[in-house]
Formats: structure tokens, sequence, C-alpha cells
């Protein structure tokens, strides 16, 4: 593990990941992480089917489905009426 900012301490990796991401953060602009994710988009595109994608879609609405009520179903076909 590192030295923690604080002296001898050693950091946690959670501490050591989130000092990495916010240096990452710093030397890139939005562009770079909106160009990397199409890449990764392309890249996972090329080697998964569309049954894949069918079946993550339908785990993933299944899952919302049972975290969420009616209300929140309401709520953002209201916010999407009014784009």
């Amino acid at each position: 593990m590192a030295n923690s900012q604080s002296g001898n301490k050693k950091m946690s990796r959670e501490e050591a990941g989130r000092l990495g991401g916010e240096a990452t953060a710093k030397k890139h602009s939005r562009e770079f992480y909106q160009d990397i994710g199409r890449k990764g988009g392309k890249a996972t595109a090329k080697s998964h089917s569309r049954e894949f994608y069918q079946e993550i879609g339908r785990k993933g609405g299944e899952a919302t489905s049972n975290s969420h009520d009616k209300d929140f179903y309401r709520e953002i076909g209201r916010k999407g009426g009014q784009k």
C-alpha cells in the first residue's frame, strides 16, 4: 500500500483509488472520456450478440421494477414528456 498524505499511515485501497481517479480526471477532458467510452462500446458490441443485450436489458428492467413503485415511473414519464 502507498503511504497516505498525512504521513506514515498506509492509505486504504479506496483512498488510493479515489486519489488516482481525481488525478486522472484533472489530466483529461470530457472529450477524452467520451472517446474511450465510445471505443469501449464498439469493442463490447463486437464481442456480444443481440441476445446478450436483450438479456441484460430484461434483467435491468426487472431489477428496476422490483426496486421502484408506480410513482417512480409516473415521474420519469412526466420528465420525459417535457423534453
